[in-house]
Parts: C-alpha cells; sequence; structure tokens
C-alpha cells in the first residue's frame, strides 16, 4: 500500500483496502477503480484522482487539501465530518453519498452533478458552482454566499431559509425550486420576481 500511496496508479483496482489515517501527497490516481475502500481520517494533500470510481467507499473525518477529484463517479460513498479544503471536484458525479456534516472551504465545482443530495446546512461560502446539477438537492439553511452558481440546475431544489446573498445566478431557473425564507440580495429579487412575471421598476 505504502507504494501505491507515495507513487499513485493508473487503470488499477482496490477492493476492501484499508487506508486509515492514510497520508497522500501530489500524487494522481488515474482510471482506478475504489470499492469498500476504508479512507476514514486519511490525509490528501494535492492529490489527483482522474476518472476514478468510488463505490461505497469512506472518507469519514478525512481532510483534503487542493485536491483533484476530476470526472469521479462516487456512488454510497460516505464524507461525513470531512473538510475538503480548495478542492477540485469538476465533472464529478455523486450518487447518494452522506456528504453532510461537510466543512467546505471554497474550491472549484462546477459541473458537478449532485442530483437528491442532501446538502442541508452546508457552508458553499464562494465555491464555483457554474453549471453544476443540483436537481432535487436539499439546501435547506445552506450557505451559498457569493457562490458562482452561473448556469446550475436548481430543478426542485429545496432551498428553505438558504443564504444566496451575493451569489452569481445567471442562466438559473428558479422557478421549480422552494424558496421558503430565503435570503437574497436585491439582484436575486429581481430576478425572481422577473422568472414569477412581475415588471420590476426600480425608478420613482
Amino acid at each position: 500500500m505504502e507504494d501505491v500511496l507515495e507513487r499513485g496508479a493508473e487503470g488499477a483496482r482496490f477492493d476492501a483496502e484499508d487506508w486509515y489515517a492514510a497520508r497522500i501527497g501530489a500524487v494522481r490516481f488515474v482510471d482506478c477503480v475504489f470499492t469498500d475502500v476504508d479512507l476514514t481520517e486519511a490525509v490528501t494533500l494535492g492529490t489527483t484522482f482522474e476518472g476514478c470510481t468510488f463505490n461505497t467507499c469512506r472518507f469519514n473525518a478525512s481532510t483534503h487539501r487542493a485536491t483533484a477529484f476530476v470526472g469521479c463517479d462516487l456512488r454510497g460513498t460516505s464524507f461525513f465530518t470531512a473538510t475538503l479544503d480548495g478542492c477540485k471536484l469538476t465533472g464529478s458525479v455523486f450518487y447518494d453519498c452522506t456528504l453532510r456534516p461537510l466543512t467546505v472551504l471554497g474550491g472549484a465545482w462546477s459541473s458537478v452533478t449532485m442530483r437528491g443530495a442532501r446538502l442541508a446546512g452546508v457552508d458553499l461560502t464562494g465555491v464555483d458552482l457554474r453549471d453544476a446539477d443540483l436537481s432535487r438537492s436539499d439546501l435547506t439553511d445552506a450557505v451559498l454566499r457569493g457562490a458562482r452558481m452561473d448556469g446550475a440546475t436548481v430543478r426542485e431544489c429545496v432551498l428553505t431559509r438558504s443564504d444566496l446573498r451575493g451569489a452569481g445566478l445567471d442562466r438559473v431557473d428558479l422557478t421549480s425550486a422552494t424558496l421558503d425564507r430565503t435570503r437574497v440580495d436585491l439582484q436575486a429579487a429581481v430576478l425572481i420576481a422577473e422568472l414569477n412575471g412581475a415588471v420590476v421598476d426600480l425608478e420613482e
């Protein structure tokens, strides 16, 4: 295992391996398949996972700094109490994953797919979510202040009590999202009003 953690791998399969508390540096895993791998309390620093598949893996209490999960497929994988610090998740798909509680410190999540994800209460301040698919996701009490959400899909997304102030919402259709006590700035308020057929006149 230590050799793999130090050199990375391409096209490899890892089944039911114990990588508990492993430390992984700036190595690359390309087109690898991880199944039932235990990465609880693991630390990754500048690691790249490209085109990898994660099936029912455990990243519980793990910490990832400047790590990239690019074009990855994650299914039934748990990130319970994990920390993602400046991570890149571009083009990755999360299906039936545990994503809360989760600590997120910035990062590039453009074109990520998180349909039906439970992200209630997660702080996504400043995260790049352009063209992300958040359909049917639960973002109750989530913080999206300053997030770049341009082009994101939020069909049937629950945004109850979430904070969208300062978020980029260009090309975002909020008409089917649940907006109940959602906090928005003036620009977003105008957008929501116009989407519901209002003619907004800010002149006196």
